[in-house]
């Protein structure tokens, strides 16, 4: 028979354990596939990625695990589970209240891109794009505008490469890309840069790329992670992990 005082003592210590459990919770980072993150000798690489490592480190966030995912998949499991980091998100209006902003990487532009020579498929405004068919990455912030304008014809991919790919086999006509992205997709598919021609710079999509955390996750956590991404900033560590 369990005594009081013998009953209190344990159900001291399991609240202890559930704080020691709440508090040692492991992070889950996680991206997609970009110039920004990449698979590298079977770990994810990439600026981003090293800007993420710098400022869990800065914040002694040491216990964490990394993953690459397609983006409609990682964006579901930081909207569905506690203590994810993703990054780079593109913080909207739309996604300002579903998660915890911790800071910005950089201004992303986006390039309506074809490719090189093939003629008939001039535009002089993004509208005009609407009669041709337009790669995009599914539920990504590109996807996501291009659908609220009107756009139909919308051939949808699980990451950036899948949609350049689509625009080298005649699959869809216009993508939508960051230079960055870009280029590296091109090297990395061992094609010249200038395979791909620049349409129009889509200012209406220029947006911030950020790191947040999924709405469960501790505010200790948030407020460590925030403190060492804007100290990274301050010593000028940000700007130099994500030169170009």
């Amino acid at each position: 028979m369990i005594t009081s005082h013998l009953r209190n003592g344990l159900v001291g210590l399991a609240l202890v354990l559930t704080a020691t459990h709440a508090e040692a919770a492991r992070l889950e980072a996680i991206t997609e596939e970009s110039s920004y993150s990449y698979l590298e000798n079977g770990r994810v690489a990439g600026p981003a990625s090293e800007v993420v490592v710098a400022t869990l480190k800065q914040a002694g966030l040491t216990d964490y695990a990394m993953a690459i995912y397609p983006w409609a998949r990682a964006y579901d499991i930081a909207l569905a589970e506690p203590d994810v980091l993703i990054y780079p998100i593109i913080r909207t209006q739309e996604r300002e209240r579903l998660f915890r902003w911790v800071g910005e990487f950089e201004e992303i532009q986006t390039v309506l891109y074809k490719l090189q020579g093939h003629d008939g498929l001039d535009v002089h405004e993004l509208a005009d794009a609407k009669a041709f068919n337009m790669g995009v990455v599914r539920d990504d912030v590109r996807h996501q505008y291009l659908r609220n304008e009107g756009f139909t014809r919308l051939v949808i991919s699980a990451s950036p490469m899948d949609n350049l790919r689509k625009l080298l086999a005649g699959q869809v006509d216009f993508v939508p890309l960051s230079p960055r992205d870009a280029r590296r997709f091109c090297e990395q598919l061992h094609i010249p840069f200038y395979t791909l021609e620049p349409v129009m710079t889509l200012e209406q999509i220029t947006a911030h790329a950020y790191l947040a955390f999924s709405l469960g996750t501790p505010d200790d956590v948030v407020r460590r992670a925030t403190e060492a991404f804007e100290q990274l900033k301050q010593r000028g560590e940000l700007a130099r992990i994500m030169a170009p």
